[in-house]
């Protein structure tokens, strides 16, 4: 004798299991952490000139004092391309301010590891924050990241406090949430 389990029961198993996943599943928007819960932001894993675009190579400790923005990208993401625009109007209205984009250009395929593609794509772009090339993925595994574009606000003492995940374009939802962050870690005393 067969015995099978009543349509309903399933429905409700695979809305339990759906809800289970979809609760490990990080936020697309923010992920935001109060100042005694944040993490100091691992130190940037390249140090050669070569690995750097539109700057020396930077530290995160000569960056104490700023507010940090870091985009992890690669030139294969149209999520990332679509990003760029409001990446770079964000940035002018902030320049005058204690902020900085550190660029950090993670591949996910062979062919975007040449470094001439890289500076290419930034000049099409028009970036000209620095841009870290971490064709190792060392910074991308240092930072535990799993997106292309993700967004690391790092405060003025160096600590993580918000991951914003996702294609953002000027004036939307997830924008204004970057912004408003990045105005309150301004705001904090450094």
């Amino acid at each position: 004798m067969k015995t099978s389990i009543p349509f309903r029961y399933t429905v409700a198993l695979v809305f339990i299991i759906s809800a289970v996943i979809l609760a490990w599943i990080p936020s697309v928007h923010s992920n935001q952490l109060k100042p005694g819960a944040a993490a100091p932001a691992p130190e940037f894993t390249q140090s050669s000139p070569d690995d750097w675009l539109n700057s020396e190579p930077l530290t995160l400790a000569s960056l104490r004092g700023k507010v940090v923005l870091i985009d992890f990208w690669t030139f294969g993401c149209w999520n990332c391309y679509r990003s760029f625009p409001w990446l770079n109007a964000m940035e002018q209205r902030l320049q005058d301010e204690n902020f900085i984009v550190v660029g950090v250009h993670t591949p996910e395929f062979d062919h975007e590891k040449n470094r001439y593609a890289v500076s290419n794509k930034i000049k099409e772009f028009e970036l000209k924050h620095p841009v870290m090339i971490d064709n190792d993925m060392k910074y991308w595994r240092a930072m535990n990241n799993r997106y292309w574009p993700a967004y690391y606000l790092v405060d003025q003492q160096g600590k993580i406090r918000a991951l914003y995940i996702g294609e953002t374009h000027d004036g939307d939802k997830r924008a204004r949430a970057i912004e408003a962050s990045i105005r309150e870690l301004l705001a904090e005393q450094s």
